[in-house]
């Protein structure tokens, strides 16, 4: 019998798959999103330093490192359906662990396991693959981030209205609560509408991470993306894990003031990864618009350091957004394009790796620089940080030239 997703599919069957795929991505990154601007104020209930609680995003994303690989060679092998039921229904029920932590250290736990078994992006990313013909990937994987960006945006914006951090620890559960039942359904949406994509293949052997490192640090354009790609995400982790306390410190914002400045940038990430980065590419090429994407980001991050308002903060945390929303799609299409069609996935599944290391590292320094140096240094650094990448930036597209549509 011929798996599901074999061959191209019909349009209805194609857009019937479609649809149920970005609504499981949007569920699952809306629950993991409830939890963003709950942090900060989470870990302050448990009385934890702010290197702690930056800790805790990271504890997330050092689970993701480790699963993301694993999970990705389980669903070559066993397929891509079961591996993505299992995983984000554990990881929905990690949410409901973290609801009832008695202490930061339990927390630490809940938010490893809970990353670990939501590194599971690169078996959707397969899966939409698999349903896509080659000709229409590329624009199908802009779709798709523009539903994670929709779900980054619901679900801040639903966690900061949940929390009621005058309660206490207990005052962040039914938030922790929603995130879980938003996950579950998620997992519920594979089981019942998303039929197997790639049958499974026991015998499948990948190369090791060492031999794919080796080569990716030995390309002169791959090897350049991922360094800009470390710089990007581990500064835009470091502020995501501090902002929260920045602009308590600053303005005396609550976990609603936040969850809706988070909303913001989804809003941001979904126009500028579904319809802007397209137009942009089209017109004017990958690594130019990667260039772009890093100025803005540099203004972005020293607008928010000089900020005096709300307003001012606000305003450079949506340039940042912006900036990072239109690098992140071009980062992926520069990979792809430098990287043989036998490997795509393999560099690619690095690239994400790669991210996952950057989002472990950036919370943490963020959090010794907002502890020991000023709450705004994060930002400082960040922008100092996007200077060389700028400079390899620059070298990719002398690299990789590209002659833009003029009409």
């Amino acid at each position: 019998m011929t798996p599901p997703g074999a061959g191209v599919p019909s349009d209805k069957q194609d857009l019937r798959a479609l649809i149920i795929l970005l609504s499981v991505v949007f569920l699952n990154i809306a629950g993991f999103g409830v939890v963003i601007p709950l942090l900060p104020f989470f870990g302050q209930a448990f009385d934890a330093p702010a290197w702690q609680i930056a800790l805790l995003f990271s504890m997330f994303s050092f689970g993701q490192f480790l699963g993301e690989p694993f999970w990705g060679r389980l669903s070559d092998r066993v397929g891509r359906r079961p591996v993505l039921i299992a995983t984000i229904a554990i990881s929905a029920l990690a949410y409901i662990a973290l609801a009832f932590s008695p202490n930061i250290i339990f927390a630490f736990v809940a938010r490893f396991a809970g990353g670990f078994f939501a590194g599971n992006i690169s078996t959707l990313q397969g899966c939409m693959a698999d349903i896509t013909p080659p000709e229409k990937r590329a624009g199908r994987m802009g779709v798709m981030g523009s539903a994670f960006s929709m779900g980054f945006m619901t679900g801040p914006a639903l966690g900061g209205l949940l929390a009621q951090p005058s309660l206490g620890p207990i005052g962040f559960q039914l938030p922790l609560f929603a995130a879980a039942a938003l996950g579950l359904a998620s997992a519920a949406g594979v089981f019942f509408f998303v039929r197997e994509t790639r049958p499974g293949t026991p015998d499948v052997r990948p190369r090791g991470r060492q031999v794919a490192l080796r080569e990716a640090f030995a390309h002169p354009v791959i090897a350049r993306i991922l360094i800009i790609s470390f710089v990007i995400v581990s500064g835009f982790a470091g502020i995501e894990a501090t902002y929260g306390l920045w602009t308590a410190a600053k303005f005396g914002w609550g976990p609603r003031e936040i969850g809706l400045a988070f909303m913001v940038i989804g809003v941001i990430g979904a126009f500028s990864q579904g319809i802007a980065t397209g137009w942009l590419v089209a017109r004017f090429g990958e690594p130019r618009v990667l260039i772009a994407g890093l100025c803005l980001m540099f203004v972005g991050m020293l607008v928010q350091f000089s900020s005096q308002v709300p307003v001012q903060a606000v305003l450079g945390l949506a340039i940042v957004g912006f900036g990072q929303s239109i690098c992140f799609p071009n980062l992926v299409g520069l990979i792809s394009k430098a990287t043989p069609p036998d490997r795509q996935g393999e560099m690619l599944g690095l690239n994400m790796s790669n991210n996952a290391l950057a989002r472990i590292g950036g919370p943490i320094y963020a959090g010794q620089l907002f502890s020991l140096v000023s709450p705004g240094a994060p930002f400082a650094l960040t922008a100092i940080l996007i200077v060389p990448a700028l400079i390899l930036a620059i070298q990719v597209a002398r690299r990789m030239p590209y002659v833009g549509r003029t009409g």
